[in-house]
């Protein structure tokens, strides 16, 4: 997609490293069906042709939290609409002949009556600029999704509390886990492509917080080695959470957001969740949903550190 080399070629140019945008969980990884509110999102232009696909989270019944340059705004081609579709398998029978899975829509249309597909046309992004500021890429998006798409659901995500990752002691964060779940690409190499279009999920531990320049307190580092049952993320999908906990969390502390080192035929590479638990990240989605959906405000669920 033109967009996503568009984001690496952004960033090769200003940090001369091997980078690319979105994640998918690869590894170690099992189905989730843990996290019915993590959803897959299809993304259309002005004519309403098909652009590129992220995951994403559900913080209430109408608002659903991403990765910023899924929904950027500022972009020379941005999306002006949004599907989102539910299901754990909702792209899993994709057929690229049609490219069309017959059984969701996915990406071209919803199921009638089909209440885990919604559509919605207010998209936001936090001040996303093709990772300028890096490594402070405002890498957040929301979408608002209308008062007659609302999904029920009888869980939603959490958002870690402002400052949650920064009250951890050292020994706490060593020993954190944390999962990462989204759809996407599972593997690639020049023979063969993987991706199931599926959620799925893993867990991973974090490596770094603040003490190197590409984290600095925004970005969480996210170790991709696959021992000890662990699995990481690969290039596909952007804007999954980063759940703080094993695979029954519903905390977000971050979205999936980039990949530093990426190597396409082994799908491996350090991956970075853009963190969601800074005052800037939650004054602004705050911010949004007062000003797009007040009646939401008081359903957003905040979790404060251990």
């Amino acid at each position: 997609m033109r967009k996503l080399l568009m984001l690496v070629a952004a960033l090769l140019g200003t940090l001369a490293i091997a980078v690319a945008p979105g994640s998918a969980v690869t590894g170690n990884f099992v189905a989730d069906n843990e996290h019915p509110y993590v959803g897959l999102v299809a993304f259309y232009d002005a004519e309403g042709e098909f652009m590129w696909r992220c995951s994403g989270s559900l913080l209430t019944d109408r608002v659903f939290l991403t990765a910023g340059h899924c929904t950027d705004q500022d972009a020379e081609e941005s999306p002006v609409s949004a599907r989102i579709w539910f299901h754990q398998d909702a792209g899993a029978e994709y057929d690229p002949e049609t490219q069309l899975d017959p059984t969701t829509g996915y990406p071209d249309y919803c199921i009638e009556g089909d209440p885990l597909c919604v559509e919605a046309t207010l998209l936001f992004d936090f001040g996303f600029d093709n990772f300028a500021g890096f490594p402070n890429i405002h890498d957040v998006g929301l979408i608002i999704l209308p008062e007659d798409q609302a999904v029920e659901l009888p869980e939603y995500g959490q958002l870690a509390g402002a400052g949650f990752l920064d009250s951890l002691s050292s020994r706490e964060f060593k020993d954190a886990t944390f999962t990462v779940a989204g759809y996407g690409l599972t593997k690639t190499n020049p023979a063969q492509t993987v991706s199931f279009r599926s959620r799925l999920m893993a867990v991973t531990q974090a490596a770094n917080l603040n003490r190197s320049s590409n984290t600095a307190g925004f970005n969480l580092q996210l170790s991709s080695a696959p021992g000890g049952g662990r699995g990481g993320t690969c290039f596909g999908d952007s804007g999954g959470p980063t759940f703080y906990g094993g695979f029954s969390s519903n905390v977000i502390v971050g979205v999936n957001s980039w990949l530093f080192g990426f190597n396409r035929q082994t799908c491996g590479g350090t991956g970075f969740a853009f963190r969601t638990d800074t005052e800037a990240v939650i004054e602004w989605i705050l911010g949004i949903v007062e000003e797009y959906a007040p009646g939401e405000l008081d359903e957003i669920q905040f979790v404060e550190a251990p």
